[in-house]
């Protein structure tokens, strides 16, 4: 059966059997159409477990904001990630963020191997990491910020978590890359190994 543009409301959605109907599988089943769908490829074309299992281990999520004075440190630091094999994923979000902005990158960030957020002149950034932060403790969160500045007022609450760096200073782009390796992406690979050893041994 092939199904398009379905009208659920309403319906009941329990106990729909995704496994052939002969025994010979085992019966699986599910409590959403949308679920069933998913679930099926999952367990039916190993591609598909392939690709889910290498995003997860390569996307990073940068944070920030693009005004002309950020966007050549939020694009320098793509541009280093692609260099290492990672898959940046940079979200432009200028206003302060909405519901659905937020849950956007809540979204995003539970696919992401770390997140680097640039927290300078910070607009949406302090309502982003708000949904990151608590709620996913083993990603890992590196901050950045202009050293002319100081951080958003709420920032320090952020610091207790584990999962949440020391905020990474710089003066410039130019002044930042050449040390990017050892100032962001060896302390986040290695926040994340520590993170994993702990979440193990609970």
């Amino acid at each position: 059966m092939s199904v398009w543009n379905v009208d659920l409301a309403g319906a009941v959605q329990k106990d729909l059997v995704i496994t052939p109907l002969n025994g010979n599988e085992g019966t699986l089943t599910v409590d959403r159409l949308d679920v069933a769908q998913f679930v099926y490829l999952l367990v039916r074309n190993a591609d598909i477990r392939y690709f889910l299992e290498t995003i997860t281990s390569k996307i990073v999520l940068i944070l920030g904001r693009f005004t002309d004075q950020r966007k050549a440190v939020l694009e320098a630091i793509r541009a280093a990630l692609r260099t290492r094999g990672y898959l940046p994923i940079v979200f432009d979000w200028e206003k302060p963020a909405s519901r659905d902005i937020a849950e956007t990158v809540s979204t995003l960030a539970h696919l992401a191997k770390f997140v680097i957020a640039d927290i300078t002149d910070a607009q949406s950034i302090p309502q982003e990491l708000a949904t990151i932060v608590p709620h996913l403790p083993s990603v890992p969160v590196q901050p950045l910020l202009l050293a002319s500045q100081r951080e958003y007022p709420m920032f320090e609450h952020f610091i207790q978590y584990r999962s949440v760096l020391p905020v990474v200073l710089y003066t410039s782009t130019e002044e930042l890359m050449p040390r990017g390796d050892s100032a962001i992406i060896t302390p986040l690979e290695a926040r994340l190994r520590e993170l994993q050893n702990a979440m193990h041994n609970r």
